[in-house]
């Protein structure tokens, strides 16, 4: 079988995060787990041979660069819609929640959130217009939809009246290398990141959905009212709509204590959760939030939002917390930092609750979305 996939998000050197791991692990996994079929990889620019995970993978790069609204439309309906009309494979695989209305290839695509549609004033005005328009159409002519949580997928039947028969759950995972690391290891981790200090850790790009502000906010009254020693690092780029999170971190009482330490590598990464007091992750809106069983599997206590997917993710593992109160926030913060025997508690729950997810099985998952579209055509 021919299987064309929209790898777009599998960008070149050290730059997945979400939804661009989710399409990096599955498709590693599916190219091995069936060397008998070819996938046919779509790029929008010179790839990195390292994504070229089997030799019964062909990339072809299609331009142009779709990385803005009107290049979208270029991209999926004019150069992707052209190939696939050229080339007719048996499916045409999306994962990252974008595909084309004008080709009659069987469609399986992965939707990973709605939070456009919850929380509008996030997006710029463009960006907005081509989701609420394409969205719900790319869902219905879809033969197939997958959602990363059982959130999103409820989302999606109550939100644009997909049928739920239509929809399956394929998760997150977290990656091999995210592990529990020896006390020395963690030492040294601290002594680096936090000059030797026990702090709190956030993972994620800097933009308004991850709920920074708040959480800045809280941070400054938990060391108002505890007077602890603790830091808190917070991890990665600087995306969109960030001038917020950098008014409140200017206005901080504490921000000596606060480091933020921009991208670091996956391995840096791994030795951050673990050392950490505890993950702080606490957007208000997320279609699944990999950094919660990141941190789980690195045996860090994990303090996160009552909302969205984040319960269904955290598994009872989590210490949860209300994202749209600082109060609540910072609560969080100091009944988990006050108790070890909780710490404890929290993370042999989480790493139990990590056993749950699987690379190797939600690529196993999204081979029968792409069979069930195959057949059905």
């Amino acid at each position: 079988m021919e299987i064309a996939v929209n790898v777009r998000f599998l960008l070149p050197g050290d730059k997945l995060e979400g939804i661009g791991r989710f399409t990096y692990e599955t498709l590693r996994h599916l190219v091995q787990q069936h060397p008998e079929h070819t996938f046919h990889f779509l790029f929008d620019r010179a790839f990195d041979e390292r994504y070229r995970f089997g030799p019964n993978v062909v990339p072809h790069v299609l331009g142009p660069p779709a990385r803005h609204p009107l290049l979208w439309l270029a991209w999926f309906e004019g150069a992707v819609a052209r190939w696939l009309r050229r080339h007719r494979p048996a499916v045409f695989l999306s994962p990252d929640g974008y595909t084309s209305l004008r080709t009659r290839v069987p469609r399986v695509t992965v939707i990973h959130d709605l939070a456009f549609e919850h929380f509008p004033q996030d997006v710029s005005p463009l960006v907005l217009r081509y989701y609420r328009y394409f969205t719900p159409r790319f869902a219905q002519a879809s033969r197939r939809v997958v959602a990363v949580s059982e959130a999103t997928r409820q989302d999606l039947v109550e939100t644009y009246g997909v049928a739920p028969e239509k929809i399956s759950v394929v998760y997150n995972a977290a990656d091999a290398h995210f592990r529990p690391q020896p006390a020395t290891v963690q030492q040294a981790t601290r002594e680096r990141f936090s000059t030797g200090k026990p702090y709190f850790l956030f993972v994620g790009a800097l933009q308004p959905r991850k709920n920074l502000v708040n959480l800045l906010r809280a941070f400054d009254q938990f060391k108002a009212a505890t007077g602890a020693p603790a830091k808190l690092l917070v991890v990665g780029r600087t995306a969109w709509k960030a001038g917020p999170i950098f008014e409140v971190y200017q206005r901080m009482r504490y921000r000596q204590d606060v480091h933020l330490t921009g991208r670091v590598t996956d391995a840096e990464l791994g030795e951050l959760y673990a050392a950490a007091l505890a993950t702080c992750y606490v957007p208000y809106f997320e279609g699944f939030g990999i950094p919660i069983i990141e941190a789980q599997a690195c045996a860090s206590p994990v303090i996160t939002s009552d909302c969205s997917s984040m319960p269904e993710v955290a598994g009872g593992a989590a210490r949860l917390v209300d994202p749209f109160s600082v109060d609540s926030i910072a609560a969080g913060l100091g009944e988990v930092y006050a108790s070890e025997s909780y710490r404890t508690e929290l993370i042999e729950k989480g790493l139990q609750n990590t056993t749950r997810f699987s690379w190797a099985e939600s690529a196993r998952l999204l081979w029968q979305e792409i069979l069930a579209a195959s057949e059905s055509g």
